[in-house]
């Protein structure tokens, strides 16, 4: 089966939702899914439910701090890393689907290059689904892509003080 690339991007919520539903019918399928979560690190909801499956992996390389101006040198260190192992999953070939969740975020905040999520669809092979997910998709990369989604905020309950959620936002 031919893979394509896959962007979701935009200020709505559902990127995360829609890159991890994937996953799920992936694995559903019996197809072998490795995502890598960059600027994240701790137990997220759906790190929960992902562990049920023996054909999802997941990693994170976030330092755990919400990620706002000035870059901690610990979590350049730790995208670094990311990025590299990344390469060398999509590289390797083992897997069906893999998603680079926050890969965009990561670029907009100076902690990827948008010749690096370039490179990560140019050495894709051809039988692998990418999906690269966050807001702020650099024009090039949706250029490359295959399908792109923006989702779009029309409305959202955080406007009126709502907390994220534990099992509905983390």
């Amino acid at each position: 089966m031919k893979g394509y690339v896959q962007v979701y991007t935009g200020n709505g919520k559902g990127k995360t939702t829609a890159a991890i539903g994937l996953a799920v019918r992936a694995a559903g399928a019996g197809l072998r899914v490795f995502i890598i979560q960059f600027m994240k690190n701790g137990l997220y909801s759906e790190i929960n439910a992902l562990k049920k499956f023996d054909n999802i992996f997941v990693e994170q390389y976030g330092a755990g701090q919400f990620v706002k101006g000035n870059l901690s040198d610990a979590e350049r260190a730790k995208c670094r890393q990311g990025y590299k192992r990344l390469c060398s999953i999509i590289e390797a070939g083992q897997h069906d689907l893999v998603i680079a969740e926050e890969a965009n975020v990561a670029c907009l905040c100076g902690l990827l290059s948008e010749e690096d999520l370039l490179h990560m669809i140019d050495i894709k092979p051809e039988h692998i689904e990418l999906v690269l997910t966050g807001r702020g998709a650099p024009a090039a990369v949706i250029d490359k892509a295959d399908l792109v989604t923006e989702m779009r905020e029309i409305k959202h309950y955080y406007q009126q003080g709502v907390a994220a959620r534990v099992g509905i936002e983390k």
